[in-house]
């Protein structure tokens, strides 16, 4: 049995750092649901015979949380970091949730084009401060989707030495 609780905690932790990218999955929520299967089920040790303890569980799920939390406002805020307004930010926000129906190349695109197009028709800006606020919101893609990834993959490195 303990051997299933692992094996089904790695699953979680691997579809965790997929849905990191993908957007189907809420990434880091599965992954941090791998370190609660081992600890309401298999409890596991780590290599110094330590088992998973609350606290460490708490404070990932707080870890967790805040990178979700992030993911969705760090591209609105990489664009006003940029130079763009509130409707760059409203525009990236926009365009990624539109984005969503064909990730991850549609959530990209859609946060580079809702930035370009609040910038350009609503906050009445040139071209090139409108794709330098689109550029701002590419790399806050990129950001937060960075930080999904290495929250997930720091689950999945602690899933690893508890179950196994």
């Amino acid at each position: 049995m303990e051997t299933f609780i692992g094996i089904l905690a790695l699953i979680l932790g691997i579809a965790g750092i997929i849905g990191s990218v993908a957007p189907a999955l809420p990434g880091p929520p599965v992954s941090w649901l791998g370190m609660l299967v081992l600890y309401i089920w298999g409890g596991g040790t780590n290599g110094a015979g330590d088992p998973l303890s609350t606290r460490f569980l708490l404070i990932w799920l707080a870890i967790v949380a805040v990178v979700s939390v992030l993911d969705y406002f760090v591209p609105a805020y990489f664009t006003k970091v940029t130079g763009g307004s509130k409707w760059g930010g409203r525009g990236a926000m926009a365009g990624l949730f539109i984005g969503l129906i064909y990730p991850p190349v549609g959530m990209i695109l859609g946060s580079l084009a809702g930035a370009f197009a609040g910038e350009l028709l609503f906050a009445g800006k040139d071209t090139a401060t409108s794709l330098k606020s689109a550029f701002g919101a590419f790399l806050g893609f990129l950001f937060g989707t960075g930080l999904k990834l290495i929250c997930s993959a720091v689950m999945l490195f602690y899933i690893v030495i508890y179950a196994f």
